[in-house]
């Protein structure tokens, strides 16, 4: 087991918490576990730690949204989510994990910014009306995402971004993303392998957190059936912002 002081232990307790209502209820709010791990662990070794997590959470997501899925929607981002991903281990193999941190907070930034302008250009077109979802946009969106991902577990507000830039409704949203970070997820994992990253120690403290992520997805499975649309919306945007902000710093 890792040695650490009590502190940290509460600190990667609550982020373990916290990726469970990620993944059932909050979309994006996972940033806050990886700020978390991150202040804890040293860099690589909290990419690790969280991707392990996550997949347990991927689990519950799986279960509560499997049949809300937009499947077009994957299919029109895995080509771009695929070179994102070489790019991003490129990246995380050769460059610093300050230059990393930086780059992802100023890319999460201009993601809010153009998706908050394409909404309010939008503003006259019918609440229920989709927002197209084309080919440029998966493209930019999905490249941002699975290097986002591979760096530093940070694809979740890139995408839920994309999400909300479509207008997609929350059970979809959710269905979506569940698909799309459970598979993610598991292609991430020989990369990060072959880093040498996952150790005995590291596994065993992700066996000692991982009943916490589950007890955040039960209770975010709770959250989201007296959620509304436009709360759900506000909340991840807010928490894109933070998260963003955070890793600028």
């Amino acid at each position: 087991m890792i040695a650490l002081d009590p502190w940290a232990w509460v600190a990667l307790a609550v982020a373990a918490v916290a990726i469970g209502i990620s993944k059932t209820a909050l979309p994006g709010g996972s940033i806050l576990a990886i700020a978390l791990f991150a202040a804890v662990l040293p860099a690589r070794t909290s990419t690790a730690a969280t991707l392990l997590l996550l997949m347990v959470g991927d689990v519950f997501a799986l279960i509560a949204y499997r049949r809300h899925a937009h499947w077009p929607t994957l299919l029109r981002l895995a080509p771009a989510v695929i070179a994102g991903l070489a790019v991003g281990f490129a990246f995380l193999a050769f460059a610093g994990d300050g230059v990393v941190r930086r780059a992802i907070g100023v890319i999460l930034l201009l993601m809010i910014s153009v998706t908050l302008w394409r909404r309010w250009r939008q503003r006259g077109a019918a609440d229920d009306a989709p927002a197209a979802g084309g080919i440029v946009l998966a493209g930019a969106y999905g490249t941002l995402g699975g290097f986002t991902t591979m760096v530093a577990n940070a694809g979740g507000p890139v995408m839920s971004m994309y999400f909300l830039a479509t207008r997609t409704p929350v059970q979809v949203f959710l269905g979506t993303s569940a698909w799309f970070f459970a598979i993610i997820n598991v292609v991430k994992v020989p990369f990060l392998a072959s880093l040498g990253l996952f150790e005995a120690p590291l596994l065993l403290m992700d066996a000692a957190l991982a009943p916490l992520v589950v007890i955040g997805a039960l209770l975010g499975m709770q959250v989201t059936r007296r959620m509304n649309q436009g709360v759900f919306d506000r909340i991840v945007i807010v928490l894109t912002i933070v998260g963003a902000v955070y890793l600028l710093f």
